[in-house]
């Protein structure tokens, strides 16, 4: 059931049996979020200070941040009902272009015009929304404005002329802003816009996927970034001014939406993998775009029940909370799924999950009956080359995992890093990484370390794949450990069977080297069951969430659990099992997981004696793997 906070219409299970949500359950949700900020607007409206943590750029460019990302959300339901709205909401909005743009306010804390647009500053991010909304409601907003003050927006745009973005999504914020200021006659840089559609050229990768910049960055980025803005861009520009492009993005979404369904679960969460998560409802937005640019493969009734089920997820789980507001985090407030650009409206992207509302209310998004979601109908296995990951989803439960051997947000050469969001061996639709900084310096949670004297962790940085085909992905990472100039290669192959995971490391470390592989962190509010045994752990939480890892081959019978608090966004507990295995020989060593997510009763050490894993006398580095049904596979 939804929060006692937010009045949604009657559900309607004949229209949508699965989620029983409609157009009517999406209008509300925007305006309770849209008349819940107005308790935080300056005088002239034109910021919204959220309650919260600041953003690293200050608190002037986090209201900014507020009227430019709820102003998007407002744009879509005024243009969806055209225009059919209480005029305080559109007067609001009108009122805050006025007076931001008005140099005479200042900019201080005291003061409410916007930051000026410079090089790589914040105020693009924002502007590129601001850009979007004022196109949208045209008719009721912009042709109204005073001509004085479309000349200061116009003047306030006009920083994007010849400027310099980070080379990744942000070049689409000035293709986008630009493209605005070509639509009402002023001075603009086609040049810029060019370039900009030019680069992402660079980062496309096949089979519907962009990276977002150079690397292998590959996140909800994709979807609510890479593929939304230039669709949005051949709207402003129109048919006559696409060039052909516009042809070139929807094939490529088309392609994309084909398997995206694939990473929601039956309960409607979205894969928790990636930055920016705080931007949940955001994850719907290319599956709308989709049907908005008339590219989509998807029937309609699919498209509804993903968005729809995603934002009754959030918001069965309070979201909006009590004050109708987003806060930091994925339910609740929980900083560490956030990043220091996230300031207190950041969450407010999340009005791109509301484009559906652009769709008139007699489009077959909105009156078709609900059609399932792939993990709903049956037992699914989708490998996604491009970005070196498997999903697999299991109907009886609604789980879907995503296994990684592709993405680490790291540049191509250089110093790499790693990040709970990026380096994980999976994610899932039921779990979230340990992500606090306490926990993620132990990283036990579905990662494979080499643990040093002092037990420090190997990390897992760049990641180099090596195939993603079928059932099966491999990749390799190379290991650092204290001590030690060089680097020890791991080799890892994922297997998928039902709801299992069968791991298998080849792992180059020095004698006597202790190699620890977690499962997946299951959390609750209140507590998380463990047990372990001889070569197996489990941890399993009160709604049945069971994580458990058994040692098939090359490990010690050592098994444990790690427990952590405020570590993780599914809730204040949590805990994951583990596998150690000491005194590793001189050389090459082969260690092979059953690693399971589920919500079925699991017993560990039933699964162990079932499955059998040999390795190849000849090939200790060949390893077979029988499972109970007779099925094998050679890894």
């Amino acid at each position: 059931m939804p929060a006692p906070h937010l009045s949604l219409p009657p559900t309607d299970r004949v229209l949508s049996p699965l989620t029983g949500w409609t157009r009517a359950h999406w209008e509300a949700l925007a305006d309770r979020q849209l008349e819940a900020l107005v308790p935080y607007a300056t005088p002239g409206f034109a910021q919204y200070r959220l309650p919260g943590r600041a953003s690293w750029s200050g608190v002037v460019s986090d209201g900014l941040e507020g009227f430019a990302r709820s102003f998007l959300l407002a744009s879509f339901r005024i243009a969806g009902a055209g225009g059919d709205v209480h005029p305080r909401l559109v007067e609001r909005y009108a009122q805050g272009l006025t007076t931001g743009t008005d140099r005479r306010r200042g900019t201080s804390l005291d003061g409410e015009a916007w930051p000026e647009l410079t090089d790589c500053s914040q105020q693009m991010v924002e502007a590129a929304s601001i850009a979007i909304g004022l196109h949208e409601t045209r008719p009721w907003i912009w042709d109204k404005l005073d001509s004085r003050v479309q000349e200061r927006i116009v003047d306030w745009f006009s920083g994007f002329v010849g400027g310099r973005t980070w080379d990744n999504n942000w070049r689409l914020f000035q293709v986008v802003s630009e493209q605005f200021l070509a639509s009402v006659g002023a001075p603009h840089s086609q040049e810029d816009i060019d370039g900009g559609l030019d680069r992402i050229e660079d980062w496309y990768v096949g089979d519907g996927w962009y990276t977002d910049g150079d690397g292998r960055n590959f996140d909800y980025y994709i979807g609510w970034a890479m593929h939304l803005y230039p669709l949005l861009w051949a709207r402003m520009a129109g048919p006559d001014g696409d060039g052909g492009r516009a042809k070139v993005y929807r094939e490529r979404l088309s392609q994309f939406l084909t398997t995206y369904p694939h990473f929601f679960g039956g309960d409607g969460a979205p894969v928790h993998q990636g930055r920016s998560l705080t931007y949940r409802f955001a994850a719907t937005a290319p599956v709308w775009m989709g049907a908005l640019a008339d590219c989509t493969p998807l029937e309609p009734g699919l498209t509804r029940r993903l968005a729809s089920g995603t934002a009754r997820h959030f918001v069965e789980r309070g979201v909006p909370d009590e004050r109708g507001l987003l806060p930091l985090g994925w339910y609740g407030t929980f900083l560490p799924t956030t990043q220091p650009y996230s300031g207190p409206a950041s969450p407010y992207w999340a009005s791109k999950g509301f484009l559906g509302l652009l769709l008139p209310a007699d489009h077959p998004v909105w009156t078709e009956r609900e059609a399932q979601l792939p993990v709903e109908k049956s037992e699914q296995y989708t490998a996604l080359p491009a970005p070196g990951w498997l999903l697999h989803g299991t109907p009886h439960d609604g789980i879907v995992r995503l296994i990684n051997h592709g993405s680490d947000h790291n540049p191509l050469e250089g110093p790499a890093t790693d990040d709970p969001h990026y380096a994980k061996l999976a994610y899932s639709t039921a779990t979230a990484p340990e992500s606090a900084p306490h926990a993620w310096q132990r990283t036990v949670d579905n990662h494979v370390a080499l643990i040093a004297e002092d037990g420090t962790p190997s990390r897992r940085r760049r990641i180099h794949p090596i195939s993603c085909e079928g059932r099966v992905a491999s990749s390799r990472h190379d290991a650092q450990l204290p001590g030690f100039d060089e680097e020890f290669p791991i080799e890892s192959t994922t297997v998928l069977h039902g709801p299992w995971e069968i791991r298998v490391h080849r792992v180059q470390a020095p004698e006597g080297v202790t190699v620890r592989e977690g499962g997946y962190a299951v959390a609750d509010e209140t507590s998380v069951h463990a047990e372990r045994g001889p070569g197996w752990a489990l941890t399993r939480t009160e709604s049945g969430v069971t994580s458990a890892v058994v040692a098939l081959h090359g490990w010690d019978e050592e098994s444990g659990i790690a427990r952590e608090v405020e570590a993780n966004a599914y809730g204040p507990h949590s805990a994951t099992p583990y596998l150690r295995s000491t005194g590793h020989p001189t050389g090459s060593g082969v260690h092979v997981t059953l690693a399971v997510l589920t919500r079925d009763v699991v017993h560990p050490q039933a699964l162990r004696e079932s499955i059998s894993c040999v390795a190849d006398p000849g090939d200790a580095r060949q390893v077979r793997i029988t499972f109970p049904d007779g099925g094998t596979v050679t890894v």
